[in-house]
């Protein structure tokens, strides 16, 4: 019996792959199930020649993450890292510049900056001098749907970094001198920003991709606004927006759970538990993708940057993760980078071999209820802009048509091993993924999860997502520079599809 099973595990293995019998050993048997008896497999076509027994379970494990939520609605998440001596301990908040109207816009941007110039028990220089003894690190950043704060301390500091945030969220002391000083400084933040070409594409792609929208405004607010912006539209925005409900505590690295729920429910007691919710705030100005162009013409400039757009998935919808396989499908590419020469992506080789541009980058920005999926072109190549938008085109139309195996296979692993080393990257950065989950999912998905969804994905899979939002649809297009010769819409929006006739 036992010599009977061992032949029948040796022709298994010489069936699925005849070089492969050797490695495949006893396990050919167990594995054949999974193999199947193609010999263009797709775990074997693109694999090693010799078949390798690798565990997943490595990359697949990770830190248990424990949520709590209080009677005020304020959850609290923690995801502990063995034998760390720092953490990272933040409130992610469910709103940012798409919840403000067209007068007040800019006001959550300001609220971050004001944060941290004093509150009623500290001054911006005893807040600047308690971090700095303990060594920390305190930021904020404000984006169109959520605003973060969080702080970097050794694992001791932990009690007094809540206590620090508590009181920036609770009891800022919005002095009427400290608003007026920062006008100045919002101003020349908004003068830099100006020099960076492709945030002001960006900002122009989502004002004619969302146009009349909240989220077609930028973060930062007009000059006019941040000049008249007032003490009680600071109040009025943390009144309605900043509640209990719409916050998720994190903390990360060296933290205790239990601990973290105590030290949070008795620093934020204070926080309103009514006001908008984030599910009216988007019923009442949803958005709305339109199908438009918007050019920046200038032949003083030496290179044209352009973005091109489709209306993408929301952060719940099924197509999100399909998108994400596309969006590595498509990848980034920089001519100046190391490697250039060899990179996988079919574009970029379009791109280097014909020396096409100097970079262009594949995005794919997820809000709640739409999204953007894309190409951002820089190129000198001003008098031949018609190839590169010809080049992008295509592969837009080969994402619909002729999907290939083994470019989804390619693309899902180099996903997969960027969310690992983002992930893994620092305390910050897992704490940014839980909070923006939590506010997004309502839940933190483990990596087995996504991963598994990643690998739910084939090459049928990209083609239907691709006939869904790209096939015969409205695009969205910015321009900045010398566009002379970048075909008008009506040739974008033919592009979109193939004529075999």
């Amino acid at each position: 019996s036992s010599s009977s099973s061992s032949s029948s595990s040796s022709s298994s293995a010489e069936t699925i792959r005849p070089f492969a019998a050797s490695a495949l050993g006893g396990i050919a048997s167990d594995l054949a199930p999974v193999l199947g008896q193609d010999e263009d497999s797709v775990f074997l076509k693109w694999s090693a020649p010799e078949t390798q027994n690798f565990a997943h379970r490595g990359i697949l494990a990770q830190d248990e993450c424990k949520v709590t939520t209080l009677p005020s609605g304020l959850r609290v998440a923690t995801e502990a890292t063995p034998y760390s001596e720092t953490a990272t301990v933040g409130v992610w908040i469910d709103a940012g510049s798409r919840y403000e109207s067209k007068e007040t816009n800019g006001t959550a941007h300001f609220l971050e900056h004001m944060a941290f110039k004093g509150t009623a028990k500290r001054t911006a220089a005893s807040l600047e001098q308690e971090i700095e003894d303990m060594g920390g690190h305190l930021n904020a950043y404000t984006s169109r749907e959520q605003t973060t704060y969080y702080a970097k301390v050794l694992k001791k500091d932990i009690g007094k970094a809540v206590d620090i945030l508590s009181d920036i969220l609770q009891r800022s002391a919005l002095e009427q001198r400290a608003i007026e000083r920062e006008r100045g400084v919002i101003l020349r933040e908004s003068e830099e920003v100006e020099k960076e070409i492709e945030e002001v594409l960006f900002d122009h792609l989502h004002a004619t991709a969302f146009q009349h929208t909240g989220l077609g405004r930028t973060i930062l607010g007009s000059a006019d606004n941040v000049r008249k912006i007032t003490r009680e539209d600071l109040e009025k925005y943390i009144k309605t927006h900043y509640t209990a409900p719409r916050m998720v505590v994190v903390g990360t690295g060296a933290i205790d759970h239990d601990e973290l729920v105590k030290l949070t429910e008795a620093a934020f007691k204070d926080l309103p538990t009514q006001g908008v919710s984030t599910k009216d705030a988007i019923t009442s100005d949803p958005g709305h993708f339109t199908g438009s162009e918007v050019r920046i013409r200038d032949d003083d400039m030496k290179v044209t940057n352009f973005a091109v757009a489709f209306k993408g998935a929301s952060w719940t919808s099924p197509d999100a993760v399909p998108l994400l396989v596309m969006q590595a499908m498509l990848g980034s590419w920089d001519k100046n980078a190391p490697g250039a020469a060899d990179a996988t992506s079919k574009l970029a080789q379009i791109f280097h071999s014909n020396d096409l541009g100097n970079s262009f980058m594949t995005f794919n920005t997820n809000y709640s209820d739409t999204g953007l999926f894309g190409v951002h072109v820089a190129t000198e190549k001003n008098d031949a802009l018609d190839d590169v938008a010809f080049a992008v085109m295509r592969e837009f139309q080969n994402l619909i048509y002729q999907s290939q195996p083994e470019h989804v296979e390619r693309a899902k692993q180099a996903l997969k091993a960027s969310l690992t080393l983002h992930q893994e990257s620092s305390t910050s950065a897992n704490a940014e993924e839980i909070g923006r989950q939590l506010l997004t999912y309502g839940k933190r998905m483990t990596r087995a999860e996504l991963f598994a969804r990643i690998d739910a994905v084939n090459a049928e899979t990209v083609k239907e997502t691709a006939w869904k939002y790209i096939r015969d649809q409205e695009l969205a297009i910015a321009s900045i520079g010398p566009t002379q010769f970048l075909p008008d819409y009506n040739w974008f929006r033919s592009s979109t599809y193939n004529n075999f006739y």
